[in-house]
């Protein structure tokens, strides 16, 4: 492995902290996805297979992996992550969100050379020490761009794909669990990722989609994840109209029409359920400021 990563030029596109008591994971991604756990312990669900995370595990999802993580514990679930291709691209390096489209799904083979690793790594005390101290120091580039910022986060990439290969442990260490009926969840989660923004999407429309009843479908759903399938559609259409939030450039009327809610009142009462204030205060704490 150490062969092909003397030539790997990681380029960094994101990088966050994401606090959360329930759902915390996103369902795919284009690019790779490295991420560790500072608090709490959480069920991860990789492909299909489920794993039991906690404080100081490191998951590492390559492109395209299909992945939810939740939260199981009573304090918050911290996760530092940051996105990241193995390779330099000029043309992928001007793609600012997380929006998979079809030009999008045509990765370069060598993007995935990471795909055969064992996605989960336990790193000891000290390590965990020297990953907060690198990953801090990763986010306030990120923040600060000054010059040469890309050269540094490339650095400091390299430095946690190290201690994530130093911590790797065994496959009978950390196997997972393959999820029971994972083919119709798949297919649930595909449909709801492409038809959020339909109002009329419902149970019975997905499980008519799926091929199974409504009731087993729930069961399914609800046993294997740990939260409803209603539950997982409200939550990809607030994640969606967060996006459409920050970039600021339309009316929460708009945003609530353009991802599935029937009204401006049920969707502003569902995001302050789900992010704990109303869309309004979360859209002027995001706004980008003007330049006069």
């Amino acid at each position: 492995m150490e062969t092909w990563m003397n030539s790997i030029s990681p380029f960094v596109r994101m990088v966050k902290i994401h606090k959360s008591f329930s759902l915390a994971g996103e369902w795919m991604d284009y690019d790779h996805v490295y991420t560790y756990i500072e608090q709490g312990e959480a069920e991860v669900f990789l492909d299909g297979v489920k794993y039991q995370v906690k404080e100081g595990d490191i998951l590492l999802m390559p492109p395209f992996m299909a992945h939810i993580i939740r939260s199981t514990s009573e304090v918050p679930l911290i996760q530092y992550i940051f996105h990241f291709d193995l390779y330099y691209d000029a043309e992928r390096s001007s793609w600012k969100d997380q929006t998979v489209t079809e030009e999008r799904k045509a990765i370069a083979e060598k993007e995935m050379q990471l795909a055969a690793t064992i996605p989960i790594s336990h790193l000891q005390l000290t390590d965990r020490i020297e990953i907060k101290k690198r990953f801090l120091s990763m986010q306030k580039e990120f923040l600060d761009k000054r010059s040469g910022y890309s050269l540094i986060l490339k650095g400091i990439c390299l430095e946690l794909l190290v201690l994530f290969m130093k911590g790797q442990v065994s496959h009978n260490d950390k196997e997972g669990k393959m999820t029971k009926g994972w083919v119709f969840i798949e297919n649930t989660i595909n449909l709801i990722n492409e038809r959020y923004w339909d109002p009329e999407l419902d149970n019975h429309t997905i499980s008519n989609h799926v091929g199974i009843s409504t009731n087993h479908l729930s069961f399914l759903f609800k046993d294997q994840l740990g939260i409803t399938i209603h539950k997982y559609l409200t939550h990809i259409r607030i994640e969606q109209s967060k996006i459409r939030m920050i970039e600021g450039n339309q009316t929460l009327t708009a945003i609530a029409e353009q991802v599935g809610f029937s009204s401006i009142y049920l969707f502003s009462r569902s995001f302050k359920a789900t992010v704990g204030v109303m869309p309004s205060l979360f859209m002027a704490m995001n706004s980008q400021p003007t330049i006069s």
